[in-house]
């Protein structure tokens, strides 16, 4: 093979092969739709985060609440807004400075977050997949 060939080969692969990556991260492969709870873990303490949303392609809408120590790192109870893109959920709470990115894996969720406390951990596990409230007893 000669040399223009060679490298017209592999800038073939490596422009098809960065395409294709790129693809699969914009595709949202997971559905969030649902119920979440879980904890947040920061440096100035731990405190039970849940999410209630509901997807549509890759848009996500929905809420969120704080409770415990890490209430005081957002504005509390407020509206969210966030993507999926393959099997990353991001997500900002529109009221407060509060972001996140957390990978899913089936009915589970972590990653990273911030807002007026700095850096947390997120560990969030579906428990329920309708996004309305659950029916009272």
């Amino acid at each position: 093979m000669n040399r223009r060939a060679f490298i017209g080969t592999m800038a073939a692969l490596l422009y098809g092969s960065g395409c294709a990556g790129r693809i699969e991260r914009t595709t949202a492969t997971v559905d969030v739709t649902g119920l979440w709870e879980g904890s947040a873990l920061a440096a100035v303490g731990h405190g039970t985060l849940q999410l209630r949303l509901e997807q549509e392609g890759s848009e996500v809408q929905g809420s969120i609440r704080n409770y415990g120590a890490m209430s005081a790192c957002a504005t509390g109870d407020g509206p969210l807004e966030g993507t999926v893109a393959g099997d990353v959920f991001s997500f900002k709470q529109t009221n407060s400075p509060v972001i996140g990115e957390m990978k899913v894996t089936s009915d589970q969720m972590s990653g990273v977050g911030s807002g007026h406390c700095g850096l947390f951990q997120l560990t969030l596990r579906r428990v329920n997949t309708s996004s309305s409230p659950a029916p009272k007893p």
